[in-house]
């Protein structure tokens, strides 16, 4: 292979792997609650070192939001415990991995009945994490939560 070949497959590597770098930056966030959509809230409330731990070790612990701060047919994302919270319908609560199923890219919305994952555009159904649009063909994995009064916690 001539040099001139192998430097011009070296720059487009480069390119390559620096618009994925900027790709995944723009996924990337403060590792708070966020959200993009109208149907969609960032939490005011900061989620507890506890919870935190919980998400990591996959046991239960403090609180991670109120149940106010989760709109009815919407949801709300929590980057750092890498899940979503979402309220189908009033006072009815299910949890998910945010984590796309297709290329492990983390959602980054919740709008119009659907979890978004902005990489390629795959939707989720807020009621059972099933696929609603894919490139994705596996739902996102439901989390254990607790509800008790107005508290969100992870089982």
């Amino acid at each position: 292979m001539s040099a001139d070949l192998q430097s011009r497959r070296t720059v487009i590597a480069g390119v390559g792997a620096g618009g994925l770098a900027m790709a995944l930056a723009a996924c990337g966030g403060d590792g708070g609650a966020t959200s993009a959509a109208p149907q969609a809230q960032e939490s005011s409330a900061a989620p507890s070192a506890s919870a935190s731990e919980s998400a990591s070790t996959g046991s239960g612990g403090g609180a991670l939001t109120s149940a106010a701060d989760v709109p009815v047919g919407g949801g709300t994302i929590f980057k750092e415990q890498k899940v979503v919270v979402t309220q189908p319908t009033a006072g009815q609560f299910k949890c998910f991995s945010a984590i796309c199923t297709h290329k492990g890219c983390p959602v980054a919305s919740v709008g119009d009945g659907t979890i978004d994952c902005p990489c390629h555009g795959s939707k989720f159904s807020i009621e059972d994490g099933s696929v609603k649009g894919g490139p994705a063909t596996a739902p996102l994995a439901e989390v254990p939560i607790k509800v008790d009064g107005d508290a969100i916690t992870l089982a």
